[in-house]
């Protein structure tokens, strides 16, 4: 009889554990995350749109560019992945506007990690356009065709809506990230990139659900 109890007891204990295991991660507004006010819209409603909110200059953005690119590679099919540069005083500018040059250049796939290395691995200051230009020059651009495209009207363009939206995102430092321009985390809240990467799978999901109604 006792024999009998204590594999009772054994059976309900990792069953326990075994329904515990299963219960999804779940994370509190205020704690994790914070919401967006008022909401911002998508460039594509009919998905969940995860934002990279960074700055080149800033060490924790490069620090979680290694578990960025890994969540890129298994990203669910129906997240749209886009990145905004921040200007939260007009010292970013400059970076923003290097984005916005490779996006309209076409080389974002070659440059964007290599600015960064370029910063914070090999200590390098690009702190003027003559830098950039030169350190584009080292990627294959040319001298003309990074002044067409850095001074381009489509690239001013979008450092000025990078300005108005680093604020109606509510953004106060970086990185942050932002889930279908409802929620905004970041590891000051979530204390570590991984926990970053849970809370954003967490609030994806939580709007995959609400598309799929």
């Amino acid at each position: 009889m006792r024999l009998h109890k204590i594999l009772v007891g054994s059976l309900l204990l990792l069953a326990a554990v075994a329904a515990q295991a299963a219960v999804p991660l779940r994370f509190q507004e205020g704690v994790d995350y914070e919401l967006v006010t008022p909401a911002q819209p998508t460039s594509d409603p009919s998905k969940v749109e995860v934002m990279e909110v960074f700055w080149y200059g800033c060490p924790h953005c490069y620090r979680f560019q290694p578990s960025l690119e890994r969540w890129l590679q298994t990203k669910p099919e129906n997240v749209n992945f886009v990145r905004l540069p921040a200007i939260l005083n007009e010292s970013w500018a400059l970076a923003t506007q290097a984005y916005y040059a490779e996006e309209a250049l076409g080389v974002t796939d070659n440059i964007h990690i290599a600015l960064f290395n370029a910063i914070h691995r090999d200590k390098r200051h690009l702190d003027s356009e003559k830098d950039m230009m030169k350190f584009f020059g080292e990627q294959g651009v040319s001298e003309d065709q990074f002044r067409s495209a850095f001074h381009s009207f489509g690239v001013e363009s979008k450092v000025q809506r990078a300005r108005q939206m680093t604020q109606r995102y509510g953004i106060d430092g970086t990185p942050s990230v932002i889930i279908n321009g409802k929620y905004r985390t970041g590891p000051g809240m979530t204390r570590s990139y991984e926990r970053l990467i849970d809370v954003m799978n967490f609030l994806v999901a939580q709007e995959s659900r609400s598309l799929a109604k």
